[in-house]
């Protein structure tokens, strides 16, 4: 992935195991656009849904642009996803299967256009999450154990 990060629902790496995850377009207007070049947008609660062979970001919060004027957009309407057809049907085959859910993870701009990165990830039980903060918490120590040997050398 190149280009800049607009947000990060870091939520989801938590709530769900990530499974896979594929990159899409998004079909925005102007104010939207202009309102993410100054970083506002959170996905937060958002997930992704399929409708009659289309995938919709749903419950996305993009503010409306500062300098915008009654054509402003509606900061919460569903917005729809660029994909190929074919990854839209294997996405469907396994979102149909018990527990997985489409979750935006990031939004970034890439060469110049705006992309959002969807993961196809499980629900985690309550002990799953507590396991990934022990995990994550060993793996800090061992860090800071690494970089204290490595400064007094």
């Amino acid at each position: 992935m190149r280009g800049r990060v607009i947000c990060q629902n870091k939520r989801a790496r938590f709530d769900f195991s990530i499974e896979e995850t594929y990159e899409a377009g998004i079909v925005l207007t102007g104010t939207e656009v202009k309102a993410l070049r100054e970083g506002k947008a959170n996905l937060k609660d958002s997930f992704a849904k399929i409708k009659n062979e289309e995938i919709f970001l749903v419950d996305a919060h993009i503010s409306p642009y500062t300098h915008g004027n009654r054509f402003n957009h509606d900061p919460d309407r569903p917005r729809k996803l660029l994909m190929h057809k074919r990854e839209i049907k294997r996405l469907y085959g396994k979102y149909r299967e018990k527990g997985f859910s489409i979750i935006p993870t990031k939004m970034y701009f890439k060469d110049g256009r705006v992309k959002v990165e969807i993961g196809l990830g499980k629900g985690k039980r309550a002990y799953d999450k507590r396991e990934s903060l022990k995990q994550k918490t060993v793996e800090r120590e061992v860090e800071r154990s690494y970089r204290g040997a490595r400064i007094k050398l």
